[in-house]
């Protein structure tokens, strides 16, 4: 195979509007939300396309992750091979601390390179696929809540199964009345899962969420703080139902302290959070050697980090919870994939094409840009 070379990196800062409101624990999410959009030219004529989708209150801001990719990464990127991936990724490393959804736009952008130049899809590249689709779970999150059951009634109608109930917004007695009309109002099938995005008070949490398990959610994710570790630990022994880590584990070293100290019994998997898809890969082995199980993350993502998403958990037997990759079709306005991202009866289905399997509507991206780095 010829080598080919990087020849030009454009970082397009988005703004798209969004369908919904999103509310969580830990903050809103309304009106737009704005991503940088990595364009990666080559030599051989092929381009690579990578989304940072940043979020201030859980992983950094926008105009950090801008910074990061034109001004610390672009350099390490021009004139590079991009089948070096791993080399590249740990320069990346080694050229800026932290930033972790560049470096996940980077990483999908040369593994789209990649996967075209050689005729296979990323989940080839990753080791082969495992599952050929995911199901889809939607997130429960919008402070009206006869919307928020209205759409949950329509997307049950389409197929989908699971719902991710977002709480720990409103008050305790707020929350238990939410899952109450759930659990009535839907058919048995509809899967429950609870997600307080930090926002319990540690000392109230074990007594509380014993409440919470009276509706018998599968799983119970990140009740406190990340940081309250020990208190996480805590709740996961006293309670029943399955205690999944999210902010508590960004980095493999994370996941490696949790598994060793049981501090929760799944863990969600992000590449946003990880840095990136091999990232994502040694937090779910650290994980699967621990008997954790794993479940598809994501932050407000365009269609190209679904897609990258979805590739990494075709690959990946231990992120077996499904996936919440429901934002490009559900919450922005419009997304940026020139086809719509696959979703068929509540799955996600894994592309068969090369790269990220899907191409980008390069004139959309230009429109919602309202910054343009080259």
């Amino acid at each position: 195979m010829k080598q080919i070379a990087i020849t030009a990196a454009t970082v397009y800062v988005t703004e798209i509007p969004v369908r919904l409101m999103r509310r969580h624990g830990s903050g809103d999410v309304a009106g737009t939300v704005k991503n940088a959009i990595l364009k990666l030219e080559t030599d051989a004529g092929i381009t690579g396309w990578g989304d940072a989708a940043p979020w201030a209150v859980f992983t950094g801001t926008i105009e950090a992750n801008v910074a990061a990719l034109h001004v610390y990464l672009r350099p390490l990127l021009l004139g590079a091979d991009p089948f070096r991936i791993e080399a590249l990724m740990a320069d990346a490393d080694h050229a800026v601390v932290g930033h972790p959804e560049a470096k996940a736009a980077m990483e999908m952008a040369l593994f789209d390179i990649v996967g075209q130049a050689s005729g296979l899809p990323v989940a080839e590249l990753l080791g082969g696929r495992c599952r050929d689709d995911i199901p889809l779970s939607f997130s429960v999150a919008d402070p009206d809540f006869d919307r928020d059951m209205e759409m949950v009634k329509r997307l049950y109608g389409e197929g989908l199964r699971l719902f991710k109930m977002k709480t720990g917004f409103a008050g305790h007695a707020a929350d238990l009345g939410r899952m109450e009309r759930f659990r009535k109002e839907l058919p048995a099938d509809a899967e429950l899962r609870i997600d307080y995005n930090q926002g319990m008070k540690t000392h109230d949490a074990i007594r509380e969420l014993r409440d919470v398990e009276a509706f018998r959610p599968t799983f119970i994710e990140q009740p406190v703080p990340g940081h309250h570790r020990a208190a996480l630990a805590e709740i996961t022994r006293a309670l029943d139902t399955p205690v999944l880590a999210d902010e508590s584990v960004f980095t493999p070293t994370d996941a490696l302290q949790v598994a060793a100290g049981r501090m929760a019994d799944l863990v969600s998997i992000k590449i946003m959070k990880h840095g990136g898809m091999l990232a994502a890969r040694k937090v779910s082995a650290i994980c699967e050697a621990a008997g954790i199980a794993c479940y598809g993350g994501d932050m407000f993502e365009t269609g190209i980090a679904h897609l990258a998403g979805t590739h990494v958990i075709a690959a990946t037997p231990n992120i077996s919870l499904g996936c919440e990759f429901y934002q490009a079709k559900y919450f922005l306005e419009r997304d940026l994939l020139a086809e719509p991202f696959p979703i068929e009866n509540g799955r996600v289905i894994v592309p068969r094409t090369p790269g990220l399997g899907i191409g980008v509507d390069e004139d959309r991206v230009r429109h919602y840009a309202v910054e343009t780095l080259r």
